[in-house]
């Protein structure tokens, strides 16, 4: 009965978030077509061309019946055609969505175990120097802006020692699945993932961090002390145990704002993702490729946030419900 309710409450969350970008758009002044197709086209149509294209895109069919055809594509993954590009909308997010889906979860395991590794290891040392030391750098480097730091990075790793490559995802000319095609991609990643992963680094230490020592604060902690445990051994045994539920909570809903952060990164190292198609698609006004945009993170967010809740009496039996 929990796990049915619990649906019923996502499905009724991503409901209202796909009627909000459906019906979003449609209440803005101004004519649909306008959000469809530049000026120049605009001028030259006919009044019977206008029609046809509106017709063309279901936008001349009463708005409820629109939106359960809306509801009814996104079932079946038909997301329309791309204006600026003339392909479905679905191919195209297909196309881009294994490279966002590569940068964004380099990034986030990078910066949940760095992350919790320096976390625990500040806490051990709580107070001394290497935990001020850790603390003031690390809160130092997720306080810079995501674009600000992606530029430090090429200046340092592409433009001064000409280590790594600065933009694209592989390198071109190299046939796809050879052994240069991934070294390319591989050394494409290094900095849009350590620019995403880094601002994500410092939440995920603080978290750690605090975490851990709430847990060596506990009764049971003090009677393993009074067994004789070492140190060691009630810290990682005992207290990082306790301590994982905050991380791994930390690290799913970090995934809304990796992908928020993808939209700059992509841009600035110009990544093939759904970041960077974002910013064509807003230049271009295409209206059904943001909207299918919109609707692939929303699902992914949504989905990231599902997976947590199911799996919290998997990690942590405290949580499980009696019966």
């Amino acid at each position: 009965m929990y796990y049915l309710r619990l649906l019923g409450q996502y499905a009724l969350t991503l409901l209202v978030a796909l009627s909000i970008n459906f019906f979003l758009p449609r209440i803005a002044p101004g004519d649909p077509l306008d959000y469809l197709l530049s000026e120049d086209t605009l001028r030259a149509m006919t009044q019977t061309d206008r029609l046809r294209v509106l017709s063309d895109f279901g936008l001349d069919l009463p708005l409820p019946m629109q939106f359960f055809n809306y509801l009814v594509g996104i079932l079946h993954g038909d997301f329309g055609l791309s204006t600026q590009l003339g392909q479905p909308v679905w191919d195209i997010l297909m196309g881009r969505l294994p490279w966002t889906l590569l940068l964004t979860g380099g990034a986030l395991l990078f910066s949940t175990l760095i992350g919790s590794i320096l976390g625990v290891l500040s806490a051990w040392r709580r107070g001394e120097f290497s935990d001020i030391a850790t603390l003031s750098s690390v809160l130092l480097v997720g306080s810079l802006p995501p674009f600000w730091l992606a530029m430090l990075l090429i200046i340092l790793f592409s433009t001064t020692l000409q280590w790594l490559p600065s933009f694209g995802a592989y390198e071109l000319g190299a046939p796809s699945g050879s052994w240069d095609w991934y070294v390319g991609i591989a050394k494409r990643m290094v900095m849009p993932v350590l620019a995403l992963g880094l601002v994500q680094l410092a939440s995920v230490l603080l978290i750690a961090r605090s975490s851990m020592l709430v847990a060596l604060e506990q009764d049971f902690i003090m009677f393993a002390r009074s067994k004789g445990l070492s140190e060691r051994i009630i810290f990682f045994k005992h207290a990082f145990r306790n301590a994982i539920l905050p991380l791994y909570t930390n690290a799913m809903l970090g995934i809304g704002s990796l992908v928020g952060g993808a939209l700059v990164i992509e841009t600035v190292f110009s990544y093939p993702g759904l970041g960077s198609l974002i910013v064509s698609g807003v230049g271009a006004r295409d209206y059904n490729l943001l909207q299918g945009i919109f609707v692939m993170t929303t699902i992914s967010v949504i989905a990231a946030n599902l997976i947590t809740d199911l799996f919290y009496s998997l990690i942590d039996p405290r949580t499980r419900k009696s019966g």
